[in-house]
């Protein structure tokens, strides 16, 4: 693998992409939450809500491998900065809509441009050794936990102040919209100035034309899913971010019915959440990489995230409640980075662009089932169920790991022993 430099020189380039991506996910963490409440404004079915949510992760899973092979080519500074315009457009059209329709255009758009987070892991896996990768891909995991902590809670307070101002769009509901696009486009402004690129030249692969892209673009996911052990990581992926579509997609549903939560209730439970997210992607996994390793924390977050899951559905109380989703934040903080960690460290440098692309592009295909999934399930079976079924996919993928478990790269533990010869010859 590719070493990145070490000391200051190496720190320099994460703080920098580890901002970018915190103030992107300050306008995500914005308008995940305002997004169903926005649509029932405009009568919205359940099951419309689901799909408000399923277009923004079709589109993304449609262009994520286009823009994660694109920054393979042309590097991954113009691919972040395009993304970062496309979105905070995207978030104006939301905040301006006056109908259901128009919601789902930019909700679409939104998903297009949605292949930042892709090259922004690629980005870490270039400034970063194969030993510090998964640490890296826990600081990524960090910013988007300190993106819920303050998109929801700078939300809420712009809910407030557009209802004090008016009631028509960009104003009442629609407003904290506009502050999303605000925040997005000024980033935009910002990285343009401060973000460099850290793909060489040299290390970039072959230009294809936009067409052969995306005639590629499901070989490219085939082959991806074919490769010896990167398969089964990318099928884990999969499967969490099925499960975890699953349960974002009718929670808040399920908090209403069961203890007639709101928006701004919902809102500082989604901040708490971001809080655990950063404690155990920005501290934990730093600590634990080098005394577990890769394989052993991505197990032990899969258990814990299975079994709150489950949780979920037999909660009878506010308390509960918390102790699980406590255990839940753990849990998905633990397993992320060292599966995308692992990802990358079997991957050869020019292909870690489309490795990872692929990789978040089936995890969108997990959002684009799992909300449609989940709400047929809540509307025809019962409100548990969604969650049952989610938590027994997240033993599949504990079982995955399992099951190649002595054949992971655990590059993140500091043993006294040389380095993975598996990682050495990628």
């Amino acid at each position: 693998m590719t070493s990145a430099p070490t000391g200051s020189h190496s720190r320099s380039p994460l703080l920098v992409i580890f901002v970018t991506v915190f103030i992107d996910l300050v306008g995500f963490g914005i308008i995940l939450p305002l997004s169903p409440y926005l649509a029932r404004a405009f009568q919205a079915t359940p099951a419309q809500i689901g799909l408000l949510m399923a277009v923004y992760s079709l589109c993304q899973f449609l262009f994520s491998p286009f823009w994660g092979s694109l920054s393979d080519r042309i590097g991954r500074r113009p691919v972040i900065l395009i993304s970062l315009v496309g979105g905070g457009l995207s978030y104006l059209l939301f905040a301006f809509a006056d109908a259901l329709w128009v919601l789902f255009v930019a909700r679409g758009l939104a998903g297009i441009f949605g292949g930042n987070i892709s090259t922004a892991h690629a980005y870490i896996a270039d400034v970063t050794t194969a030993e510090n990768r998964s640490k890296g891909m826990g600081l990524l995991g960090a910013a988007f936990g300190l993106g819920f902590i303050f998109g929801p809670l700078l939300g809420g307070l712009l809910a407030w102040v557009g209802a004090e101002l008016g009631e028509a769009p960009p104003l009442g509901a629609s407003f904290p919209a506009l502050g999303a696009a605000m925040i997005c486009l000024s980033n935009a402004f910002l990285a343009f100035f401060v973000l460099k690129e850290s793909l060489p030249v040299e290390a970039r692969g072959h230009h294809q034309s936009h067409l052969q892209s995306r005639r590629r673009r499901f070989v490219h996911i085939a082959e991806q899913m074919r490769r010896p052990l990167v398969g089964s990581l990318i099928w884990v992926f999969f499967l969490s971010g099925l499960a975890m579509a699953q349960m974002e997609a009718m929670l808040f549903t399920f908090m209403d019915d069961r203890f007639g939560w709101g928006m701004r209730q919902s809102s500082y439970g989604f901040a708490y959440v971001g809080v655990l997210m950063v404690i155990t992607q920005g501290v934990l996994i730093r600590k634990w990489m080098p005394k577990f390793g890769e394989p052993k924390l991505l197990s032990i977050g899969l258990l814990l995230f299975a079994l709150s899951l489950m949780g979920i559905a037999v909660s009878s109380s506010i308390v509960t409640m918390a102790i699980v989703m406590t255990i839940l934040a753990l849990g998905n903080g633990l397993m992320r980075p060292p599966n995308l960690g692992m990802i990358s460290l079997l991957t050869p440098p020019s292909e870690q662009g489309l490795a990872l692309g692929v990789t978040n592009s089936l995890a969108s295909l997990g959002r684009i089932i799992g909300p449609m999934l989940g709400g047929w399930l809540y509307q025809t079976v019962g409100h548990g169920t969604p969650f049952w079924f989610a938590g027994g996919l997240a033993l599949v993928a504990f079982g995955l790991v399992i099951a190649c478990y002595g054949r992971l790269p655990a590059s993140g533990q500091q043993r006294g022993q040389p380095r993975d010869p598996r990682v050495e010859t990628t």
